[in-house]
């Protein structure tokens, strides 16, 4: 396997009314992230808002970052978003130089690429840092969603792509992901989690891992350890907590991070709800309504 078991959490990015970076806020995160015993953690995915950084602010996150991540048994990543492999690779190199291993990258989205494209892609990204390792963030904004054939092609040719985050695929289409790439490591979201154990070795991609932090970690372990009754039981109840908490910020799509803030914050964060321009965020009335579902179910934020 290319990259161990675990639950990857995302890190967050809190912005000031000026778009400054809030430093306490994103150390205090990080630091209440790890105090939870989530030891794989990410900053700028989708939900870190990595596709809307410049540069400056890409390499200010990316220094406290690599200071509140260097302790033993801490498993940092970088994601890098852009429209072209040069943009990519001009972040994954301050990143790379910033002393950080493991990457996650998407597709560029101008346009869909073709299978030569994608091939060439993942040569030429994961190639530039041969002893680093990346994890392929499969999602629909790239407009060339990866089938489970595609990463058994690519798996052949690039070594060090050691893992992979399918949040929108079908229990056949996990199952296929599993039994034809099984060198990598899978993450899935909560929802895919428990049908992906029952195809073999996989992990868990958690959004609301730290605002159900308890929970999430005993459902990661039943999957684990192969406690299917068991695993089967919580993740109905998982789903219908998690829901019910979601439902006020149901009414209106937005982008990742407007939803992760408020879950950030639900889990004892101070985060600031507001992402970086143009993009909506979700109101101070939608959290206080999330938190009051959230109190109403006892024991499910510990």
């Amino acid at each position: 396997m290319r990259y161990h078991q675990a639950i990857l959490v995302s890190c967050e990015v809190p912005w000031d009314e000026k778009e400054r970076l809030l430093e306490d806020v994103f150390r205090a995160e990080v630091r209440h992230v790890l105090a939870l015993g989530f030891r794989d953690l990410y900053v700028f995915g989708t939900a870190g808002e990595g596709y809307a950084v410049d540069a400056a602010r890409y390499r200010d996150v990316l220094a406290l970052f690599r200071e509140e991540t260097r302790g033993d048994g801490v498993f940092p990543q970088v994601g890098a978003i852009g429209l072209s492999t040069a943009v990519i690779l001009e972040r994954l190199t301050l990143a790379y130089d910033a002393g950080f291993r493991m990457f996650q990258i998407s597709l560029p989205s101008w346009g869909a690429l073709n299978d030569s494209e994608v091939l060439r892609f993942f040569r030429d990204v994961c190639g530039t840092f041969p002893d680093a390792r990346f994890l392929h963030y499969n999602l629909g904004r790239t407009k060339r969603v990866l089938a489970p054939a595609d990463y058994r092609r690519i798996a052949g040719e690039v070594p060090n792509l050691a893992a992979t985050k399918n949040t929108g695929l079908t229990i056949r289409e996990t199952s296929e992901l599993l039994r034809l790439a099984p060198e990598m490591q899978h993450f899935l979201s909560e929802y895919m989690y428990p049908a992906g154990c029952m195809q073999g070795e996989c992990s868990m991609l958690s959004s609301l891992g730290p605002m159900m932090p308890a929970k999430t970690k005993e459902l990661f372990e039943y999957g684990r350890t192969g406690q299917v009754e068991k695993l089967f039981r919580l993740h109905a109840e998982y789903v219908r907590v998690a829901e019910a908490v979601l439902a006020p910020m149901r009414r209106r799509p937005m982008m990742d991070g407007a939803y992760d803030k408020v879950l950030k914050r639900l889990g004892g964060v101070p985060m600031p709800l507001r992402l970086l321009s143009p993009y909506d965020c979700f109101s101070e009335e939608v959290y206080e309504e999330c938190r009051r579902i959230l109190d109403a179910h006892p024991g499910w934020a510990d």
